[in-house]
């Protein structure tokens, strides 16, 4: 059932400084074409005693780490003691949560990390949420344009919700782990808990507290 992939059922709201971000909406993806505005409208409001503002509309918190070979592009907010390490992209439109691992030869745009999230080898990450400590494997990528150039659906079942945008990654609720090599495809949404198996393709909406081997295949963790 959709209304299980709410923003409710997905995130706590409580780990990431983009809280307001999500107010008054139903669905995580409803944040896509806000995120620009919003960092640069929370960025005027951040304590200069804690975190530095760079030109282009990039905020960095002092406690974070990062490699003088990342490249990061605005408007951007990296968070406390988040880490990004070396060759790191970020091309805009980007929240790194507190604790937040970027890691080499990651790309990040228009994405939202909640707090403790880590990306740290070789992902992609575009039109995306991600949830509070979810953790994706290295080489695993959030899709986010269909071959088709389509406006993205997500469906679950017989249900569908027309989303209304061409770019749309994937959202990851809390805890979610996702297998190396995977490739979650446009408007994959996956629920709390879940784990994804390596080299995983994957589309359409995941349950809550399950194991994904196959698309035939879900089960229910113990």
């Amino acid at each position: 059932m959709l209304k299980d992939f709410t923003i409710a059922n997905l995130l706590d709201l409580n780990e990431t400084i983009a809280g307001e971000l999500f107010e008054g909406k139903t669905y995580p993806w409803e944040v896509l074409p806000e995120i620009g505005a919003f960092i640069v409208k929370l960025g005027e409001t951040l304590d200069p005693q804690e975190y530095d503002c760079k030109d282009g509309n990039i905020w960095i918190a002092k406690s974070a780490k990062v490699a003088p070979t990342a490249c990061i592009n605005g408007p951007a907010i990296i968070g406390k003691e988040a880490e990004v390490r070396h060759c790191a992209f970020i091309r805009g439109n980007a929240i790194v949560g507190e604790g937040a691992v970027v890691g080499n030869s990651t790309e990040l745009k228009n994405a939202v990390l909640f707090n403790k999230v880590q990306v740290p080898h070789y992902n992609y990450v575009g039109d995306s949420v991600l949830g509070y400590k979810s953790h994706m494997g290295a080489g695993s990528i959030c899709s986010n344009v269909k071959s088709d150039k389509k406006l993205v659906v997500v469906k679950d079942g017989d249900e569908k919700i027309e989303t209304g945008v061409k770019k749309f990654g994937a959202m990851l609720g809390d805890h979610v782990e996702v297998g190396c090599g995977s490739v979650l495809n446009p408007g994959t949404v996956i629920g709390r808990n879940s784990n994804i198996y390596p080299l995983s393709p994957v589309r359409g909406c995941i349950p809550a507290d399950s194991i994904y081997k196959n698309a035939a295949e879900i089960v229910k963790k113990n």
